[in-house]
């Protein structure tokens, strides 16, 4: 009898086949902690040419400094050998290109059911909020002024980052 999640299983022995990170410690070994979108088009390792260990990587809609990645960077930061901060949002963002009222309604269209009450993080300036998500990382009493902190976009048809902070 087939599953659901049995393509995923298999592929996970395949990789558990060669897997040799046992007892890895879970530090950020470049010290480097990246926010950055969940959208499936970015490999945050690869575009910054890391690996495994090298960083701590915290994902969500939009790529935002939230409540919780502020939690994630002050962990990395200090007990996870976080120097680097890098907030990294991209372009043709589905955040950054509806409304409120059009995620809503798509999401609700979806559903067959009433989505108005979700919330969800839309950026109606992207810059303006990378701007806004940098000086939160910054000014966080938490987060040492030696912690290095950048705002970059990164160009989902190039694989380009620019740096905008």
């Amino acid at each position: 009898m087939a599953h659901d999640f049995d393509d995923l299983l298999e592929a996970n022995r395949q990789f558990a086949a060669t897997f040799d990170s046992s007892g890895f410690d879970g530090v950020a070994h470049a010290g480097i902690a990246i926010v950055t979108c969940m959208d499936s088009r970015i490999v945050p390792l690869d575009m910054l040419g890391l690996g495994l260990g090298d960083a701590k990587i915290f994902r969500n809609p939009g790529g935002r400094v939230t409540a919780q990645a502020l939690e994630a960077l002050v962990l990395g930061v200090h007990l996870l050998r976080v120097d680097r901060v890098l907030v990294i949002p991209h372009t043709r963002c589905a955040m950054a290109s509806a409304t409120l009222a059009e995620l809503r309604e798509r999401v609700g269209e979806s559903a067959g059911l009433d989505a108005t009450w979700q919330p969800f993080n839309v950026v109606e300036d992207q810059r303006a909020a990378l701007r806004d998500d940098v000086a939160k990382v910054r000014s966080h009493p938490l987060i040492p002024e030696t912690t290095k902190v950048g705002g970059f976009l990164y160009d989902v048809d190039t694989g380009l980052l620019e740096q905008l902070t």
